[in-house]
């Protein structure tokens, strides 16, 4: 009698390495094949704002990452069909432009003062790192200068006391992947 080895959907952690919760990563990604192929229930917003506990033995990070980037492409794709065929190809642009303009007119504003602070005892995201970012993607947005949907996805921000808001900034950021996706 033989037994088998269960197979992971991803690599293992190893050590005191923490990964993803493996249970909850399966659960999401049965939840995520189930609403792709009936077309209902999950958006590429939700792929994108999936989180999972760390635990040890978990899945390794940047291969779930990987799988959900690759997951929220195909959301996003068929997100985008659904428009065109919907209301036509004028009212996908339409909609993308509406995001992008309202995205640039919050990457345009003044250095220090593109989002909400919290207070001096709280930490928010730096806000030099922010600037930095922010103005990168603005050139992208009014000049096509090259970025990439996997180098804004992979934007990792240290945190400042009184810093920006990060609910904003992170905002900012899904919409700027989601202009992206939207024209790829």
């Amino acid at each position: 009698m033989t037994t088998e080895t269960p197979t992971s959907a991803f690599p293992l952690t190893t050590g005191r390495t923490k990964g993803y919760d493996r249970s909850a990563v399966d659960a999401f990604l049965d939840d995520a094949r189930t609403a792709f192929e009936q077309g209902t229930g999950m958006a590429s917003a939700d792929v994108r704002s999936a989180s999972f506990r760390l635990v040890r033995h978990g899945y390794a990070i940047a291969a779930v990452d990987t799988a959900l980037a690759r997951i929220e492409d195909a959301f996003a794709s068929r997100e985008r069909q659904a428009v065109v065929v919907r209301g036509g190809v004028r009212e996908w642009v339409g909609q993308t432009r509406e995001t992008a303009q309202t995205v640039l007119d919050r990457l345009t504003r003044p250095r220090g003062k593109r989002f909400d602070r919290v207070s001096v005892l709280r930490y928010g995201y730096r806000i030099d790192e922010v600037d930095l970012v922010a103005d990168k993607l603005a050139r992208y947005l009014e000049t096509g200068e090259s970025v990439t949907v996997e180098q804004v996805r992979a934007v990792a921000l240290r945190m400042q006391r009184g810093g920006y808001r990060e609910t904003q900034v992170d905002a900012v950021l899904d919409a700027v992947v989601e202009v992206m996706l939207a024209v790829a």
